[in-house]
């Protein structure tokens, strides 16, 4: 598939943060949008007079957050194709008893302010995908772990009634557990296997951050169900070729879409990270220039390629943690893939 913009467009679009015409099988997007220090890049100084700040404390040190108002998601989607939303694996969209939560109506707003053309993905409650929760400083085992019904009437069918196609995926996230603390790789399966057999078919894309389940069994599970691999840059992960790799060189999503999230680097705590990337006004050094960064542009920008010959869709998610500033990772992104794309006549 060729688009239709020359390269030379397509840069110049680049370089203004417009990343939706760089090819039609790659998508780029942002974990969450209203970034205020973004103002500049993706949004016009209007929003400026609108912000709002909050306070964050993180790893010890406090942090205030410059946040825009929801509606300026239009002016998102002015620049990127689509976006992920992860307020949701805090808090279910209904809760026990049925009645909205406030998650249920910020998801709301954005349904009204987005273009009809937006395209969302959001991340499942950990309510329902998390073995164990954190309560008071510790963890506690989670009662509603992989509760199918909780999930859909919770989560999946006021996400759909909300968003409709709109809504073109599911992050399913596990955190990193160790390896006593886990089921065998078969029993972990086993339990998924139940779990999304009985759940709403939308199009589920899974990150699990355990190495040791991340088996060649696992992959064809996957696979066979039609259920996605979330290649992911992120702390105690692999590599994304080393990821590809573990799947068999293969995407595994029924609905011909992949994901890739470019979350944290490799080695790095969540609270480093964010204290290098604060305030996320522009590529930070720390991130952005050591010989983890090139590698994770490279191998990204490897695997659209791979997306492309294999005629799926690249969803890539970029993280202000791992590189300072999501559009300017997203930037970089793009040079690097044009700088092959007359190569491979894409």
């Amino acid at each position: 598939m060729s688009p239709a913009v020359s390269i030379a467009d397509r840069l110049a679009a680049v370089e203004r943060y417009d990343f939706r015409s760089l090819h039609p099988r790659l998508a780029y997007g942002t974990a969450s949008d209203r970034y205020a220090a973004w103002i500049g890049q993706v949004y016009p100084e209007s929003w400026e007079a609108e912000v709002a700040t909050r306070s964050k404390k993180l790893g010890g040190e406090a942090f205030e957050e410059r946040l825009l108002p929801i509606a300026s998601v239009a002016d998102y989607f002015q620049h990127f194709g689509v976006l992920e939303l992860d307020f949701t694996f805090y808090r279910p969209l209904l809760d026990a008893s049925g009645e909205p939560s406030p998650n249920y109506h910020v998801l709301q707003q954005y349904a009204e302010h987005a273009p009809d053309d937006a395209r969302f993905l959001l991340k499942a409650p950990q309510q329902f995908t998390a073995r164990v929760l954190r309560r008071k400083g510790g963890f506690v085992e989670n009662e509603t772990y992989l509760h199918a019904l909780g999930f859909e009437h919770q989560f999946a069918e006021p996400a759909f009634d909300l968003l409709g196609e709109r809504l073109v995926g599911v992050i399913v996230e596990q955190e990193y557990a160790r390896v006593r603390e886990s089921p065998t790789p078969e029993a972990f399966v086993a339990e998924l296997d139940r779990f999304f057999a009985e759940v709403p078919p939308l199009p589920y894309h899974l990150e699990v951050r355990s190495p040791h389940l991340l088996t060649p069994f696992y992959a064809d599970w996957l696979a066979a169900n039609g259920l996605g691999f979330v290649f992911s840059h992120w702390t105690w992960l692999p590599s994304i070729q080393e990821q590809w790799r573990l799947v068999g060189e293969r995407f595994s999503s029924g609905d011909g879409d992949a994901v890739m999230r470019l979350l944290n680097p490799r080695k790095m705590k969540y609270a480093e990270a964010f204290a290098h990337a604060y305030p996320f006004t522009d590529a930070v050094p720390a991130l952005s220039e050591t010989p983890q960064a090139r590698v994770m542009v490279n191998e990204a920008t490897a695997l659209a390629y791979k997306a492309i010959e294999q005629g799926v869709t690249l969803v890539t998610i970029c993280n202000n943690r791992a590189w300072g500033n999501s559009p300017k990772l997203a930037q970089a992104l793009g040079r690097r893939f044009l700088d092959f794309a007359d190569r491979y006549g894409v």
